[in-house]
Formats: structure tokens, C-alpha cells, sequence
């Protein structure tokens, strides 16, 4: 083993290796590696091989779902020509790790003026690729938490039984949250109210749009990655991108002048990040409660229940 491939275990070096391999044709060797941080969930490290950098992502083999999802992302993603995504080299499993090797692109935070409109330009174009209905040809993870994309015809109906449920039905093992499930429950159950004049089609979403999994590369083109697509409401994506902030004014300009919004927007952004206040509930704790019980009685009121 060299020096620099001593922070892995040789099983799974010789895994990267190959993978690099089938890609490049050539045998291949880990020049360096360099650890990465600000990853939450997964261990991340910079490859170095034949004077090409790759990006790693490591964690337990029984995660290894985990990273096929996001493979599985990342290539339809990709097939968006405005937008630009790391291409996937490999992934699977060495002894008790699970592995996603990626092309390393080295990234720009997103900037205002000209290229936040060209950002929510392409934006805007991802969406426009449309889907036979709502869902996805499997589930994926929102953060780590299994998130159920089983396809079907009506929106409504989607978002309730895929989204607010399946984060409501983890919320139940927690006492605590008895009142904000039985609201939610009901919430719901009246979910067709908030969409009697909206009919979003299938749009293609990243499905996790916050700041930390947007950039640009060095020609300014976006670039998304830590994906958890699915076709829905392209309000969706807008919605997230809103919850966190870090996007600039001139993202949102751009996009609204590619694709303008349709009325009601703004209820139905809260309807939207209810569902990742909580995911966040479900993983962080009782600090996302309130929010989350303010968000569903706000949305009861609007229904006017």
C-alpha cells in the first residue's frame, strides 16, 4: 500500500482503484488523498490519481443504498444540458464500507447579477423535463431518512401519503409530538383544498434544494449534486431553496423570467417545507417542533379547518 492510501483499508483502495479504471482504461494508483470536511452524514475525501481528481463519499456498508440512490440521481440530473453535475464514476461496497466515487469539480458559491439569473435559468430548464406522473422508478433518501417515491397520477394524493405521512408516522415513536401528528394527520387528509386551481405537471427536481447542494463551476453554469429527485411540483424545489436562504435575489429573477410562478405560491411553499421541517424534526430533535406545529396550523387555517 502507498504512503497516501493509508487512510483506507487496501479491499476498499483497490475497489476505487478499479472503478477509476473502468473509466480511464488504464491501471490506476491513489496518488494522494485528501480529507474533506463539512459533511454531515457521510465521510468525504479528495482522490488523486494520474493528475485527475476525484471526490469519495464513505460509510457503512449498510448504507450502500444510500449512495445507488444518489447515483441514480446524479445520472438523470446529468441529462439536463444547462445544468452541470459530477459524473459518476463508481459505487458499492469493500468489507464494512459503502462507496460513491465522483468526477471533482472545483466549485464557486453561488453569485448574484448575471450569473444568479443564468442559475435560475437553468433551473428552470430541469423542470421542464416532465414525467408520465408523480414519484419516481424508486425511493431515495432525503438526508438519511428514507424518502418513498411510489409513482401516482394525482399531486395531492402524492404528497400526502409520500411526504407528510411517512415524516409523521416517524414522528409517532416521540410522545411529545402526539398534537402535531394528529394536526398533521388531518392536514393531510384535506390536502386536495390547497390545490383546487394549481395542477403542477411532473416536473424533474432535485428534491433537496438548498444552498449547500447548489454551486457553480468555474465557466458560472450550475451545479447540483446530493440529489433526492423525483417529478412533482416544481414549486418543490423553489420552496426549499427559500428555507435556508444562501440563494441570491437575482436566482429567483432569473427563474420567474424563464418560468413564471402561478398564483398561490407562497401557501404552498409552506406547505412544501413543512415536509423538510419534519425530516429535521425526525433527525435534529424537538428544536424543529414548534416550527413545524405553526407551519401545519397556519395551513389548517388557509383550508379554513
Amino acid at each position: 500500500m502507498r504512503p497516501d492510501q493509508e487512510q483506507l483499508d487496501a479491499p476498499l483502495a483497490a475497489a476505487l482503484c478499479e472503478a477509476i479504471s473502468g473509466g480511464t482504461g488504464s491501471p490506476a494508483n491513489i496518488d494522494s488523498l485528501t480529507e474533506i470536511t463539512g459533511g454531515s452524514i457521510s465521510r468525504a475525501l479528495m482522490l488523486a490519481s494520474a493528475g485527475e481528481r476525484y471526490f469519495v463519499k464513505l460509510n457503512d456498508a449498510k448504507l450502500a443504498d444510500m449512495f445507488a440512490a444518489e447515483a441514480d440521481g446524479l445520472r438523470a440530473l446529468a441529462a439536463c444540458p444547462a445544468l452541470r453535475v459530477p459524473r459518476v464514476v463508481g459505487h458499492g461496497v469493500s468489507g464494512r464500507q459503502a462507496y460513491l466515487l465522483l468526477e471533482y469539480l472545483p466549485l464557486q458559491t453561488l453569485r448574484t447579477g448575471q450569473q444568479g439569473a443564468k442559475a435560475g435559468h437553468a433551473l428552470a430548464a430541469l423542470h421542464r423535463q416532465r414525467g408520465p406522473q408523480y414519484g419516481w422508478h424508486r425511493d431515495n433518501f432525503i438526508g438519511s431518512t428514507v424518502q418513498h417515491n411510489a409513482e401516482h397520477r394525482t399531486w395531492p394524493f402524492f404528497f400526502a401519503h409520500r411526504r407528510l405521512l411517512p415524516q409523521l408516522e416517524l414522528a409517532r415513536r416521540n410522545a411529545q409530538y402526539n398534537r402535531l401528528i394528529a394536526e398533521g394527520e388531518r392536514l393531510a387528509g384535506k390536502l386536495a383544498a390547497l390545490f383546487v386551481d394549481h395542477h403542477p405537471q411532473p416536473s424533474l427536481l432535485h428534491g433537496d434544494l438548498w444552498h449547500g447542494n447548489a454551486a457553480t463551476d468555474q465557466t458560472g453554469t450550475l451545479t447540483l449534486f446530493d440529489p433526492a429527485v423525483h417529478f412533482g411540483d416544481r414549486e418543490v424545489d423553489l420552496a426549499m431553496s427559500e428555507l435556508f436562504g444562501g440563494f441570491p435575489d437575482s436566482f429567483y429573477a432569473g427563474y420567474r423570467e424563464a418560468w413564471p410562478l402561478s398564483d398561490g405560491y407562497e401557501q404552498r411553499k409552506t406547505l412544501y417545507n413543512l415536509y423538510h421541517v419534519l425530516n429535521h424534526l425526525n433527525l435534529f430533535g424537538s428544536g424543529y417542533l414548534r416550527q413545524a406545529e405553526r407551519m401545519v396550523a397556519t395551513l389548517l387555517a388557509e383550508i379554513g379547518c
